[in-house]
């Protein structure tokens, strides 16, 4: 896009590669990057190492399949090797949140006007105190 128009400037944030770890160095440099660091930024923010683990292995298979094809696994072996639970929101105990989910629950969002939409979810911010 940079070539085709005028005033688009590719910039990317410099890196530091040190012993498998991402340093970002919060340099503005010109021009883009090789790189993606979305793996080493989901580690850094705390992601399931299940998953990090798997976007790596999705990543390498990738790499050495030049064809585009997403490489597949069984979504009962992934489960099984994942650490931790999903907490639901729906499914804590607290009678302000059973009252918020009702609130959803009963909404029929198809036929809500923008201002409905805003009023109810004004109303919903009150109930969780935010």
């Amino acid at each position: 896009m940079e070539s085709s128009f005028g005033r688009i400037k590719n910039y990317n944030v410099s890196v530091k590669e040190l012993k498998n770890k991402v340093i970002f160095i919060r340099k503005l440099e010109p021009g883009g990057t090789e790189h993606s660091f979305g793996i080493h930024v989901a580690r850094m923010a705390g992601m399931p190492r299940s998953v990090v683990k798997r976007a790596g292995e999705i990543l390498k298979e990738l790499e050495n399949n030049s064809g585009g094809s997403v490489p597949g696994k069984a979504v009962n072996e992934i489960a099984q090797n994942r650490e931790g639970y999903q907490l639901s929101f729906f499914q804590l105990d607290d009678p302000v949140l059973k009252q918020i989910r009702d609130e959803i629950t009963n909404m029929d969002v198809n036929n809500l006007t923008p201002i409905e939409a805003l009023n109810k979810l004004n109303e919903i911010k009150r109930l969780s105190g935010l």
